[in-house]
C-alpha cells in the first residue's frame, strides 16, 4: 500500500519499531543504507518483536537502487524545515513516505532531488529539535491508511 523508507537509519530500535508498525498497517519499509547497525541486531529484534516475519522490509544499497526499486510516482519527504503539514497531503496508494536519519534529518541533496514531490512536516510545540523517526513514520503512515479507509492491501 504505502512505501516506508528509512535514509540512512541510525537506532535500531526505532527501525525494529518501524518494522512491527508497517506488518501492521499493510506498508513495506525500505531501508537505505549504510545502516548505524546491523540487521541482526537484538535492539532491533527485540523492538520488532515476532513481526519481522509478518513485515516487508528491503534494504538498498544507496537511494537511487530504492527509487529503482520502487518507482515511486510520489515521494513525500518529512523534514522539520517544511512549511506544509503531513495532513494536508491527499494521499495515494503507492506514495512513499521518506524520513531521514535521527540526528541530521534529510540533506538538502536529497530534499531538492527530482524524485521529492513534496516536502511536509508534522507540527511540535516550540523548542524540540526533532521527533523519533519511528513515531513519526507512525503518524504519517496512520494518516495515508487513514485517508483510504483503513483498506486492507
Amino acid at each position: 500500500m504505502f512505501h516506508i523508507v528509512f535514509y540512512h537509519p541510525e537506532i535500531p530500535g526505532n527501525t525494529g519499531n518501524a518494522v512491527r508498525m508497517v506488518a501492521c498497517a499493510g506498508a513495506t519499509l525500505h531501508l537505505v543504507e549504510p545502516l548505524g547497525f546491523d540487521l541482526e541486531d537484538a535492539k532491533l529484534r527485540r523492538a520488532g518483536l515476532d513481526y519481522h516475519d509478518l513485515a516487508v522490509l528491503r534494504v538498498h544499497p544507496n537511494l537511487h537502487a530504492a527509487w529503482e526499486a520502487i518507482r515511486p510516482e510520489r515521494v513525500i519527504a518529512f523534514t522539520v524545515s517544511a512549511e506544509r503539514r503531513y495532513d494536508t497531503v491527499d494521499y495515494h496508494p503507492g506514495d512513499v513516505l521518506l524520513f531521514g536519519p535521527e540526528s541530521v534529518g534529510l540533506p538538502a541533496d536529497v530534499l531538492d532531488a527530482g524524485q521529492v514531490s513534496t516536502q511536509v512536516r508534522i507540527p511540535m510545540v516550540p523548542g524540540p529539535r526533532s521527533m523519533n523517526v519511528a513515531n513519526s513514520a507512525a503518524i504519517a503512515t496512520f494518516e495515508a491508511w487513514r485517508q483510504q479507509g483503513f483498506a486492507t492491501p
